[in-house]
């Protein structure tokens, strides 16, 4: 039976990540930015979503969430391998790691619809017997992928509706498979039934496991167990796909995901996905991710030394 296990990461960048770049290098507003205030009196401060072309989404979508990934500590879950169950593990911050990373989670939660009051319910973990160390009462993976799309240029709900639920952007796009969400800037497709390219996402389903698009269609259950992670990296030649999402383990991971050639040459991950929702663009090169800003600040910096991660995942910079 398949099982995850988290790749170890050395002790210094389990508690203090890798800081995210200077809006001169890449511009995004952090997702601390949107609150207020200290874990148990945190508020979200209202703040807009950008909106751009989509010629430029595919770009934003992996950078932002390869910024997230090194801010959490670079941690993988390799799904390319089969270990005990024993070693399945979700990462526990310490008290530093937790207020570190509370305010950015809290970012997250700020640009979804239920996010006010999922944060008062969080205030009220935090103010309890465990403080700032208590676990998110609430999943927050999809409230991940609506801010990475929300800064990724994606603002307007017509292009990507963000939720608490990764099942209303899913059906979002099953709809825009139907020609009826014609406005949305992804669109469902089958596992293997087209490319996969960095910028998309794969969509997986435990209660009720779903299988294909039509499957959600058939049975579209309002509280659906699914979760979703970006696409930042596809490696035929590997056979695998590395796609990073939040709350992976408690915490913004990267998953190695394996794959084979499929029907038409296409490559198709190799497990459990049931949807591929395609972004409405232009494909962008396929090892995307080595060239994103925090890939090259990470591996390029003078007299350090790079995350061991880089290295064994091949995140080479292109450029230095």
């Amino acid at each position: 039976m398949l099982a995850l296990f988290l790749v170890p990461v050395p002790a210094d960048a389990q508690e203090s990540g890798f800081d995210r770049l200077p809006a001169d290098v890449l511009d995004i507003r952090p997702p601390s930015a949107r609150v207020t205030g200290e874990p148990g009196e945190m508020r979200i401060e209202p703040a807009g979503c950008v909106t751009l072309g989509l010629e430029t989404a595919r770009r934003r979508i992996v950078d932002v969430a390869v910024q997230e990934w090194g801010f959490f500590g670079f941690r993988v879950v390799d799904e390319t391998v089969d270990e005990p169950r024993a070693r399945r593990r979700r990462f526990r911050p310490g008290p530093e790691q937790a207020l570190r990373v509370a305010s950015s989670i809290g970012g997250y939660w700020a640009v979804t619809p239920e996010g006010g009051w999922i944060l008062e319910n969080q205030n009220d973990a935090w103010n309890g017997r465990r403080g700032v160390a208590s676990r998110w009462r609430s999943p927050w993976s999809a409230a991940f992928v609506s801010w990475v799309m929300c800064e990724g240029g994606l603002g307007d709900t017509d292009l990507f509706e963000r939720a608490v639920a990764h099942r209303t952007y899913i059906d979002q796009a099953i709809r825009a498979r139907d020609g009826v969400a014609s406005g949305s800037a992804f669109v469902a497709y089958d596992a293997g039934e087209t490319e996969i390219v960095p910028g998309d996402l794969l969509c997986t389903a435990r209660r009720p496991r779903y299988r294909t698009i039509a499957d959600r269609r058939e049975n579209p259950d309002p509280v659906a167990r699914t979760h979703c992670d970006i696409v930042t990296r596809v490696d035929a030649r590997a056979g695998e796909i590395l796609a990073i999402g939040g709350n992976v383990r408690g915490t913004v991971s990267l998953k190695r995901l394996p794959a084979i050639v499929g029907a038409g040459a296409v490559l198709r991950p190799d497990r459990s996905t049931f949807a591929h929702l395609k972004l409405r663009a232009d494909p962008i090169a396929a090892d995307a991710m080595n060239s994103s800003p925090t890939i090259r600040a990470a591996g390029c910096a003078p007299g350090g030394e790079s995350p061991a991660q880089l290295e064994v995942l091949r995140l080479v910079p292109r450029s230095c």
